[in-house]
């Protein structure tokens, strides 16, 4: 089964606040790089898995579609690892630095052990399939977004609408948990195009 996903996440919540003014103070007084800002810190913690949070994750099995994990965090996680045991390939962009190395942060952090013990080894593209490297030949200076790649490859973009990836959190805290995954969801579904755009496969029609 290849397994295409995409994660949507906030920063960290006010239970952590404490600790990471200390870390935030901290670093500072170390002379360290660090946003001078606690609220610019704070925001940052978004792609930190040892502080930030998931709230969904979008992913489709081969060709069916796409569906969204959401709610407790501890249940995605352990409801994404049930389905991944059975993929032969996970699918995402960006994911070897972010999406799935996240999961797995996360995962540590919620207790849930992963059921697939996953080599993040660089310079390949079996088990894990990164769209942005692969895209990149692992030039490391080379830089293209997923909105650029889709357009670039004449696959409608997920971007445009009311939330984008820094309307997370606001739109979190707003409440408009469905929007999120909406977007997550558009998020695979170019995902999943671009790959099989990638491997010259058959297309496959968006619902969008």
């Amino acid at each position: 089964m290849n397994l295409y996903f995409d994660i949507e996440t906030i920063p960290a919540q006010e239970n952590q606040h404490g600790i990471l003014k200390e870390i935030h103070a901290k670093k500072k007084a170390d002379g360290k790089k660090v946003e001078s800002n606690f609220d610019q810190y704070l925001a940052a913690t978004s792609f930190d898995g040892a502080f930030g949070q998931i709230i969904c994750i979008g992913y489709a099995k081969d060709d069916k579609p796409v569906e969204v994990l959401k709610g407790d965090e501890k249940q995605i996680l352990k409801d994404f690892w049930a389905i991944a045991e059975n993929a032969r390939l996970f699918i995402g962009f960006n994911n070897m630095d972010f999406d799935l190395r996240f999961i797995y942060q996360r995962s540590i952090v919620c207790g849930e052990k992963p059921s697939v013990d996953l080599s993040f080894a660089r310079y390949r593209n079996n088990p894990i399939y990164d769209i942005m490297h692969e895209w990149n030949k692992w030039d490391l200076r080379s830089h293209i977004s997923l909105d650029g790649l889709a357009k670039a490859l004449g696959i409608p973009s997920s971007k445009g609408g009311e939330i984008e990836g820094k309307d997370v959190a606001r739109a979190y805290t707003d409440g408009r948990i469905k929007e999120i995954c909406d977007y997550c969801k558009k998020d695979v579904e170019v995902t999943r195009a671009i790959y099989r755009k990638m491997v010259f496969a058959q297309p496959q029609q968006l619902p969008f």
